[in-house]
């Protein structure tokens, strides 16, 4: 520990020890003396030469440990004096080694370093063991619970007035109840929909600036405070369980709708593209056979299935190509005419045998 190595320490674990030694060569010294002189002389041996010089020198290292004071760098001291006016010294002690009187002035010791104090609902947080949020209630008459906390320390420079104002007790007599004090104030502004929505910021915000004034009027010094949680009624919570399950509903049916809608105008834009494309080819196909009238006989010809041999056609109609691979087949003249002789044998009467 840093505490053993500074020369406060060493000086009274030496006045302590030079005690002992001093008590231990009283009692042997005294005994000697009763043994060898009896008891009479061994009482007036007490007031040797040799005991007062060792009684004096445990009074100088004594005196000395208590005059020297060291003060950590993390903490203030405070000199509580008699001959001082007022019975305190009117400058704080900062770190580093001090001399006081000793006997007529002692020292008291002020932690300056940043600490935290929590007021939570969980049994393992906090100063305070079990349930130690802070309920409140909102404008609107919701009761809710409030998880916090506040970092802050003393101000060096007023360490005095904390020890005339508080000693040791303003943690459990000034941060504690102030915090709960105001944090039941604000909340009681804000509707309980409030302190659940980005008001929240609003509502710390504010008790950090109210409760750095405060702390500040009482020789402290606020660094930040802290809103860890809010928990608000089973019955409010479940209202707003149900609120929120329903709104999802609709959002997936708005979704739903939304991709239907979007499905629906791809399916129109593509009909639209497609006709707008049939269209425009067919505004191709009208000029090609402005500029050449037998593209179409060559479609009408192309589309004929490839297995037909023979084909007849109107005796009007204009064109009669032959077709490939018929060189084996007669081409029909549209005027001639097609006459097939089917010879049918004649039908004889079964003859019937007479009896």
């Amino acid at each position: 520990m840093n505490v053993g190595y500074n020369l406060d320490n060493l000086l009274s674990v030496i006045s302590q020890i030079t005690w002992v030694v001093f008590v231990v060569f009283l009692i042997v010294y005294f005994i000697r003396t009763l043994l060898r002189h009896g008891f009479l002389k061994a009482l007036v041996s007490l007031f040797s030469v040799p005991i007062l010089s060792f009684l004096l020198f445990a009074v100088i290292i004594t005196l000395i440990s208590l005059a020297l004071v060291f003060i950590q760098p993390e903490n203030v001291g405070i000199v509580v004096s008699i001959v001082s006016p007022g019975g305190i010294r009117s400058q704080p002690l900062t770190s580093g080694l001090h001399w006081i009187v000793p006997i007529l002035e002692t020292e008291e010791r002020y932690p300056i370093y940043w600490k935290t104090y929590t007021m939570s609902s969980k049994p393992t947080e906090g100063q305070t063991q079990g349930n130690d949020s802070i309920r409140a209630r909102t404008s609107d008459g919701q009761e809710v619970s409030l998880d916090c906390s506040v970092i802050f320390r003393i101000d060096p420079t007023q360490v005095i007035r904390i020890h005339v104002d508080w000693q040791h007790r303003y943690e459990d007599d000034f941060v504690r109840p102030i915090v709960r004090g105001y944090v039941r104030t604000q909340v009681s502004q804000f509707t309980v929909r409030e302190v659940n929505s980005s008001a929240r910021k609003d509502l710390e915000d504010t008790l950090d600036r109210t409760l750095r004034e405060e702390f500040t009027n009482k020789g402290l010094i606020l660094d930040q405070f802290v809103l860890r949680d809010i928990a608000f009624s089973p019955e409010y919570s479940m209202a707003i369980e149900h609120k929120q399950v329903a709104l999802e509903g609709q959002k997936q049916k708005e979704y739903e709708a939304e991709q239907a809608r979007i499905m629906a105008k791809g399916v129109a834009d593509g009909v639209r593209i497609e006709a707008q494309a049939k269209s425009e080819a067919l505004e191709l196909i009208k000029a090609a056979l402005a500029d050449n009238s037998s593209l179409l006989n060559y479609s009408y010809i192309d589309k004929i299935a490839p297995n037909i041999k023979v084909m007849l056609l109107p005796s009007n109609n204009p064109l009669l190509l032959p077709l490939p691979d018929m060189a084996a087949t007669s081409m029909v003249s549209p005027t001639e005419t097609i006459t097939t002789t089917t010879e049918v044998s004649p039908t004889v009467k079964p003859e019937v045998p007479t009896q």
